[in-house]
């Protein structure tokens, strides 16, 4: 399984764009897609959210039975 750091940077990679680029296009702060890249743990969700939307993307809440279950 990928991880949200993978799955950015591999992303941002495949449109050709610098973190600074795509931070730009994405409405967020540099800091912001680094802390992702470097699967930083503690991140706030609509900011992470902002950054997935670029690849038609989203997180949300899971119930902990469902990950049990897998």
């Amino acid at each position: 399984m990928e991880t949200l750091a993978q799955f950015v940077k591999s992303r941002r990679k495949n449109v050709k764009l610098t973190q600074e680029k795509f931070a730009e296009k994405a409405g967020v702060a540099l800091t912001v897609v680094r802390k992702i890249e470097q699967g930083k743990e503690n991140l706030n969700l609509d900011k992470v959210n902002q950054v997935l939307r670029m690849f038609g993307h989203e997180l949300g809440p899971v119930a902990m039975k469902s990950i049990e279950e897998n």
